[in-house]
C-alpha cells in the first residue's frame, strides 16, 4: 500500500487562499456574461402595412441586419416589439402608447405622424425616426445639430428634392406643361412638398395641375381619371405613409392611362414604375441600427446630430418606359444609378 504524503496545515491555507482568489476573478466574468445577455426591448411604430408585397418587411430585415452587425441577435439579445397603422393614421398615437407600456429601451419609428405620434406619447423613452422628410419644419425637433429631449434620427430630406424630380420628369418628358400631382394632404410633408414643387415649377414654366388628393385606394382612382381628364403629360407621386400600401395599384394604373410618373424610391421602379429620385429607405433603416446602438451604450438621443442621406438613387424603368412610348434620353441614363431593363 502506497505511503500517504505527510499533511501540513500550510496547505490548507494555500488551498483556501487560492479558491478564494478563483472566485474573486470569476465573479467579475460571470457578471460580464450576465450583462452581455441583457435583452433590449426596442419597439417599431409604422404607418403602413405589416406585412405583403407593400408591407415593410424589406426594410426591417435591413434594420435587423444592422443590429446583428453591432451584435445584437432577436431572440438573444433582442427583443423587437412591432406595431403597424395599417394605413389608418389615426391609429398612431393609441399604438404608440401601447408601445411605451412594454418598458422599452428604444421606440424606433418610421413616417412623419408616426414620429410626431411617438413623441406625444413619451417624453423620456429615446426616440429614433426614419422616413421622416423635414423634421424641423413639422416640430419634431428645434435642429438637426442639436435636436435636444429625446429624439433624433435620420431625415430623407424629401421635400427638398421634389423639385429636382420635377426637373428629371421634365427631361423625360420634356414637351410637358402641365403635370399633376398626387398627394395626401393629411401628411404632415404635404406643404412642404408642394412649396418646393411650385418654385420649380416657375422655373420650368411648368403648370402643376391638377393638385390630386390620395389617401386610399378609391382616392386613388379618381386621381388618376382626373389626371386623365385634364390633360396633364405627366404626374409627380408626393411622399406620404401610404405609398408603399398603394405602390402596386399606383403602377398599375399609371400604365392604365399612360401616364408617366415620378416616384421617390426605388421599390416604386422596381414595382413597374417609370422612374425614381430620392434616398434608400433600406440605406436609413440599417443606418437607424448605429443611433439604437449608440443610445443602448448610454448616448442621449438629444446629443446625437440628425443624419441626412449623403446619396441619392436616380432608378429607371426602360420597359415601362417603353411600354409609353417614351425614350429616355441617353445622358439620363448614363447618370442613372441602376436601369432595369
Amino acid at each position: 500500500m502506497a505511503s500517504q504524503p505527510p499533511h501540513h496545515p500550510g496547505m490548507d491555507r494555500r488551498r483556501f487562499l487560492l479558491t478564494s482568489l478563483a472566485g474573486v476573478i470569476a465573479a467579475p466574468l460571470a457578471a460580464g456574461a450576465q450583462q452581455a445577455e441583457k435583452v433590449y426591448r426596442v419597439g417599431y411604430l409604422a404607418s403602413g402595412l405589416r406585412s405583403g408585397t407593400a408591407g415593410t418587411a424589406g426594410v426591417l430585415v435591413a434594420f435587423g441586419q444592422g443590429m446583428r452587425e453591432l451584435g445584437y441577435v432577436e431572440g438573444r439579445n433582442l427583443a423587437l416589439e412591432t406595431r403597424f397603422a395599417e394605413g389608418k393614421l389615426e391609429r398612431l398615437p393609441s399604438l404608440a402608447q401601447e408601445l411605451i407600456r412594454l418598458n422599452l429601451d428604444v421606440l424606433f419609428v418610421a413616417t412623419t405622424p408616426g414620429s410626431l405620434a411617438a413623441k406625444a406619447a413619451t417624453a423620456t423613452i429615446p426616440i429614433v425616426f426614419v422616413a421622416v422628410a423635414d423634421p424641423v419644419g413639422v416640430g419634431l425637433v428645434p435642429n438637426l445639430a442639436r435636436p435636444g429631449g429625446n429624439i433624433t434620427g435620420i431625415t430623407h430630406i424629401v421635400a427638398e428634392l421634389t423639385g429636382k424630380r420635377l426637373e428629371l420628369l421634365k427631361e423625360i418628358v420634356p414637351s410637358a406643361s402641365r403635370i399633376a400631382v398626387l398627394v395626401n394632404p393629411d401628411d404632415p410633408n404635404a406643404p412642404f412638398q408642394i412649396r418646393n414643387a411650385e418654385a420649380a415649377a416657375r422655373t420650368l414654366r411648368i403648370q402643376l395641375d391638377p393638385v390630386l388628393t390620395v389617401r386610399s385606394a378609391s382616392d386613388l382612382e379618381r386621381a388618376f381619371e382626373a389626371a386623365a381628364r385634364s390633360g396633364a403629360a405627366a404626374a409627380l407621386r408626393m411622399v406620404d405613409p401610404t405609398v408603399g400600401m398603394l405602390r402596386v395599384r399606383t403602377v398599375e394604373l399609371a400604365a392604365k392611362h399612360r401616364l408617366p410618373v415620378m416616384y421617390v424610391f426605388r421599390e416604386d421602379v422596381e414595382a413597374g414604375g417609370l422612374v425614381a429620385y430620392g434616398a434608400s429607405l433600406l440605406a436609413q433603416f440599417r443606418q437607424a441600427a448605429t443611433f439604437v446602438h449608440k443610445i443602448l451604450r448610454g448616448a442621449k438621443p438629444g446629443d446625437l446630430s440628425i443624419e441626412q442621406p449623403t446619396k441619392f438613387e436616380l432608378v429607371i424603368n426602360l420597359k415601362t418606359a417603353n411600354a409609353l412610348g417614351l425614350r429616355i434620353p441617353p445622358s439620363l441614363l448614363q447618370r442613372a444609378d441602376q436601369v432595369l431593363e
